[in-house]
């Protein structure tokens, strides 16, 4: 059976595992390119959230999926990568004065120190993960797509988003438990190689009450 008839058997089973994946990452793509558009700012946080959740669904199902196995030996060009700095730009704009969070990339080396980060950067690195693989789902080679899923999966967009979502959460608990909501000032990503530790942050972190980002974050603090 070709690529291209596999695509057209799955794409009518909404229980196929590739129709699955591919609905879950193609509504994440859809969600995310929505948000950065500014338009409902209020609901930018939480709705990320329940995004970012959704799309690691799947690449927990991947990760706990058999070692996928492309059909063709080498994987087909697909043509050069659409660019999602404008996005990443509206995003770190939208997300601002929360962007920037500290995370520790690999939680089994030993007293690894954190490193600055932002959620932009993050959803966006994602998306380019994502969109590769979308790209050969939809010229048909449905094997690719998802051994490309799989293998960015585990190398770099499981992290980045679970990371994204730690971050997330992290923010959503602060607001809703009422409590204080360290700032990062300081904190530089673009500077490389840039590690922070708990002294540091604790030097660098400014009162800032959770109240004040929750209105325009869409975010209601708890009782």
């Amino acid at each position: 059976m070709s690529e291209s008839t596999q695509a057209t058997r799955t794409s009518s089973d909404p229980d196929d595992f590739a129709v699955q994946i591919h609905d879950q990452v193609q509504s994440f793509i859809l969600a995310v390119t929505e948000v950065a558009r500014g338009d409902e700012p209020d609901s930018a946080v939480p709705y990320l959230l329940l995004e970012v959740s959704q799309l690691l669904l799947a690449g927990g199902r991947l990760g706990a999926h058999e070692d996928i196995v492309p059909e063709e030996r080498y994987e087909a060009d697909t043509g050069p990568e659409p660019d999602v700095d404008e996005l990443r730009e509206r995003l770190a704009t939208l997300l601002d004065p929360v962007d920037v969070y500290s995370e520790v990339f690999d939680p089994y080396v030993p007293r690894k120190a954190p490193v600055a980060c932002r959620i932009s950067d993050d959803l966006a690195d994602v998306l380019t993960d994502l969109r590769h693989g979308m790209a050969h789902y939809r010229a048909g080679r449905v094997s690719e797509a998802l051994w490309w899923w799989q293998f960015s999966y585990l190398s770099n967009w499981g992290p980045t988003a679970s990371a994204a979502l730690r971050a997330l959460q992290s923010l959503v608990a602060h607001v809703r438990l009422d409590t204080p909501l360290q700032e990062l000032d300081g904190l530089d990503t673009d500077s490389p190689g840039v590690e922070v530790d708990d002294g540091e942050l604790e030097r660098e972190a400014g009162a800032v009450m959770a109240a004040e980002i929750a209105a325009p974050l869409g975010l209601k603090p708890g009782r």
